[in-house]
């Protein structure tokens, strides 16, 4: 491999100062959003007593478990020490903390009272997954800034692996709490399994592989870089495996709930008789989240299209929102079984189906974190050389 060096993006077209527009109209409606619901309050938002975590939590979600998954290719080189993905781990590293600063920023502001932030910084109870949360999101901003600053500093180079490490094991960490947030909540019927932590984990892999794909190949394409076939590939064959368990830890996950009784209705509710969840479920989870990507990445004939490859990094978030949807609204949406076999209804709405529709507020706070995270990704290419000046074959596939 030839040295690499690393280069800003020169960002003076008007290319580039159109797309810095474009999300920051996003970032704009999505901070008025957020102002609008926080003035009036949750009424004017689809959530109600029934169903609390609407569509900014299923946005949030989705961005903080791909923020762990983003750091796959910087967790690669270091861990695994494959040297074909070591040039693009900065690239990893701040994609990471960009995605979770965006996810976290859509969280706060979902609190419908931001300041309640401080109670929840300064007090904690060690026995709420929400308290150990606020440690591992914080935590691993910090453990990826060091990281971050042992790659760029040469002095600290000899020291990156080990932070590295620290990083690779602070983000299973990270993702295996945040599936736990719905791994230990008894109190809905969808809820309350073990197999939540690890399939969040694989979940993460996948969405934030299919992120940094789209930014990478976006990076070199829009800057005019040479971005050579072999780093495509790779990393295409690697988001397949992924989608793969993807769909595997969902299969063994329904199969798990239908082997026991108590679970038939809201299986059902899911696949069968939920009408819009079914739908996601089975068109978005399924389908474009997991079959048809499967089916570009490795059909020879789109397999070294780039415009296939983009489609089915799009097909692969498109599906994760899909499925968190199905997973947090739908949870919620379904009553809990708290006599099996029985009916049981009351003025409180036990034992409904609750309804839930999203408000345009509630969508344009959940994109606006997916464009802050983009306009800071655009302007740390601009800023900093984290970007390689050329990723051809010949200069970073050992095996060219």
């Amino acid at each position: 491999m030839k040295a690499i060096r690393y280069l800003q993006i020169e960002g003076r077209s008007v290319g580039y100062y159109a797309l810095l527009g474009i999300l920051g109209l996003i970032v704009a409606a999505g901070g008025l959003a957020a102002l609008y619901m926080e003035h009036n309050g949750h009424y004017v938002t689809g959530m109600n007593n029934q169903i609390v975590w609407g569509i900014p939590h299923v946005f949030a979600v989705f961005l903080i478990i791909a923020a762990s998954g983003a750091l796959n290719v910087a967790s690669i080189s270091s861990v695994f020490n494959k040297k074909a993905y070591k040039p693009l781990a900065l690239l990893s590293a701040f994609l990471s903390v960009c995605l979770l600063l965006g996810g976290l920023t859509v969280l706060v502001l979902d609190l419908g009272q931001p300041d309640r932030l401080i109670i929840a910084m300064t007090l904690y109870n060690f026995k709420s997954i929400f308290a150990w949360n606020m440690i591992l999101y914080n935590g691993f901003i910090a453990v990826v800034a060091v990281y971050i600053w042992f790659m760029m500093e040469k002095r600290m180079n000899k020291y990156s692996r080990y932070a590295g490490f620290t990083a690779f094991f602070w983000r299973l960490m990270l993702t295996t709490g945040t599936g736990s947030i719905f791994g230990f909540i008894v109190a809905r019927q969808a809820y309350d399994a073990a197999i939540m932590a690890p399939m969040f984990v694989i979940m993460s892999l996948s969405y934030g592989l299919a992120i940094f794909i789209l930014v990478m190949m976006a990076s070199y394409h829009w800057s005019e870089r040479e971005l050579g076939d072999a780093t495509v590939r790779r990393m295409t064959n690697l988001l397949g495996v992924f989608i793969a368990a993807v769909l595997y830890f969902t299969l063994t996950y329904h199969l798990t709930n239908l082997y026991v009784t108590e679970n038939h209705g809201v299986e059902a509710f899911i696949l069968r008789d939920g009408g819009l969840y079914t739908q996601l479920f089975w068109i978005g989870t399924i389908l474009i989240g997991g079959l048809l990507p499967l089916f570009l990445i490795y059909f020879p004939a789109t397999a070294k299209n780039r415009k296939m490859i983009s489609a089915a990094c799009v097909m692969v978030i498109l599906g994760g929102l899909a499925t968190l949807y199905v997973i947090i609204i739908g949870g919620q949406a379904y009553p809990l079984e708290m006599f099996p076999g029985k009916i049981v209804e009351s003025s409180f709405f036990d034992g409904g189906i609750k309804a839930y529709t999203p408000t345009l507020a509630e969508i344009l706070l959940g994109t606006g974190g997916f464009a802050l995270s983009l306009i800071m990704v655009a302007l740390v290419v601009k800023i900093l050389r984290v970007l390689p000046d050329n990723m051809a074959d010949a200069n970073v596939d050992p095996h060219y």
